[in-house]
């Protein structure tokens, strides 16, 4: 089993990310659930939303306490809350920032990762180019297509798909595959 930790704030698309990377594993003939987490429900506070991706049907419905990946979609959460606890410890960490790991801050949380386990992609400039607004849902979810085996970047546009239509949609596929390239270009 895959199991996927996304935190991020509220307003930023948290929840749908879930959603689609639940829909996307279904794509891929997989099982998955998605598993929202609100604390209070409002614009700008710390969200969690959990996913797990599986060959096998899928029992748990508790948080998920050891993630495989963990997205952050907000990296001023570093200092407001432990996302980093539990990672397995071949995990995967991608994180929405246009800065460079070392600025971030966070090489001991890091330090016993693999090599390119590890991913910044700038994900809300790259909304605000391809979309319009301050969203990094799709950007990073084109991104982890790129930086883990788990999913596929063609399961992720499909997903997007399901979720949005017309022109919303057209935008969040150039933001996921811009993201995608960005992150398999690091």
């Amino acid at each position: 089993m895959f199991q996927i930790r996304i935190h991020g704030r509220g307003g930023q698309g948290v929840v749908t990310a879930a959603e689609m990377l639940s829909i996307a594993a279904f794509e891929e003939g997989k099982h998955a659930q998605a598993i929202p987490s609100f604390g209070s429900e409002r614009m700008g506070a710390p969200v969690v939303a959990y996913v797990r991706i599986d060959d096998e049907p899928i029992e748990l419905t508790e948080p998920v306490m050891r993630p495989d990946l963990l997205i952050i979609q907000d990296a001023t959460l570093f200092h407001a809350v432990d996302v980093f606890a539990g990672l397995a410890d071949e995990g995967f960490v991608l994180i929405n920032s246009a800065r460079e790991l070392p600025e971030l801050h966070i090489d001991d949380a890091l330090a016993k990762l693999p090599e390119h386990h590890v991913c910044t992609v700038a994900a809300t400039e790259l909304a605000l180019r391809h979309i319009g607004r301050a969203t990094p849902n799709t950007a990073l979810l084109g991104a982890l297509t790129a930086l883990t085996e788990v999913l596929h970047l063609d399961s992720v546009i499909t997903a997007v798909n399901h979720k949005f239509s017309g022109e919303v949609a057209e935008r969040n596929i150039a933001v996921a595959r811009a993201a995608h390239d960005d992150a398999h270009a690091a």
